[in-house]
């Protein structure tokens, strides 16, 4: 039997919060759900948008978690909104008569400061933001297609480190001098970089993982990493940057579009101006996908500690994605 979780992250953007969930809301789940609320409202929050795009499902106990949430809210002039409820949990709101409560409505959308972490639409168009949808057709996610980029805790990454090493597997990058072939690799290399300090680590789902990003900061105050930190600083001028690790489903149409905003996320998240990657000179087809990425190659690196001279490649955080990314006719060597 699988297991049942909720996965909550929040965004605040001054007094207002978006709370967004992924998975089911049921007895096992409802603490965590009832203390983020309750984070929120100590938190001094005046409005709490709460995303459902996600969750499968809503019982009678997390219903109650959120109506207590609504009244709270309301006792210190603040509010809560529930957006994009599934058809299970419009049902469920329509019966016990809390939509006119809980739901948004038009005149309460989500700031557009706070939807770059909604889902992004397929082709078919997103719903406007902040009115009731439903899924009565197919009982999935509103936007089945779309993207949403989550940032996972140390103890989440570890809870999901065997479906990214799946992911990992069946693509086409490596990092540090090999393309990933086995598993243990993989997983390894995760282990190692969530031990550093300032490890984040961001995923990319639809309605099944489809990329991740993780790293963590080098810069002149570290030994394990000094002699790429000096090389890249003598490479680019810059002294601090972020080391990526970046896993993308390859055979997914927006694999561009992936791949860009898991970049970009990280690097604006961790405040760095310049990513760092290290490819296998060998992988021709990860090279060529960083590339589409406007990552710029600087060729083979000699020095490390690796069994070949892997290929840096650096990506600068005010880059455009729609800059070429400068690279010569053949790898050099740095």
């Amino acid at each position: 039997m699988a297991v049942q979780r909720l996965d909550i992250h929040r965004r605040d953007r001054g007094e207002r919060a978006l709370v967004t969930l992924a998975g089911d809301i049921w007895p096992a789940t409802t603490p965590l759900l009832r203390a983020a609320l309750e984070q929120c409202l100590r938190d001094g929050m005046t409005a709490i948008d709460v995303d459902l795009t996600t969750v499968h499902s809503c019982d009678a106990k997390g219903l109650d978690v959120f109506l207590t949430a609504s009244r709270r809210a309301g006792r210190v002039r603040a509010c809560l909104y529930l957006h994009h409820p599934c058809a299970q949990i419009t049902r469920l709101l329509a019966v016990t008569g809390s939509a006119p409560l809980l739901l948004a409505t038009p005149a309460h959308p989500v700031p557009p400061a706070l939807l770059r972490d909604l889902p992004v639409a397929s082709a078919a168009g997103p719903s406007a933001p902040g009115t009731q949808t439903s899924c009565d057709r197919t009982g999935a996610p509103v936007v089945e297609d779309g993207i949403r980029l989550r940032r996972l805790t140390r103890r989440q990454a570890e809870d999901m480190r065997e479906d990214i090493a799946d992911l990992a597997l069946a693509s086409a990058v490596g990092f540090t001098g090999k393309v990933y072939r086995e598993r243990g690799d993989f997983l390894r290399r995760l282990a190692a970089s969530a031990r550093r300090p300032g490890f984040a680590l961001l995923v990319a789902e639809t309605t099944v993982l489809v990329g991740c990003v993780f790293g963590f900061p080098v810069s002149p105050a570290g030994h394990s990493e000094r002699g790429l930190q000096e090389s890249v600083q003598r490479l680019t001028g810059c002294a601090r940057f972020l080391l990526l690790t970046q896993v993308v489903a390859h055979q997914h149409p927006q694999q561009r579009v992936i791949g860009r905003r898991l970049q970009q996320r990280l690097l604006a998240d961790g405040r760095a101006e310049l990513g760092v990657a290290l490819l296998h000179p060998a992988d021709r087809a990860g090279q060529t996908l960083y590339d589409s990425w406007g990552w710029r190659n600087y060729g083979e690196l000699v020095g490390l500690p690796c069994r070949s001279a892997p290929c840096v490649l650096t990506l600068s955080r005010e880059r455009g994605p729609s800059l070429p990314a400068p690279r010569a006719a053949g790898p050099g060597r740095a």
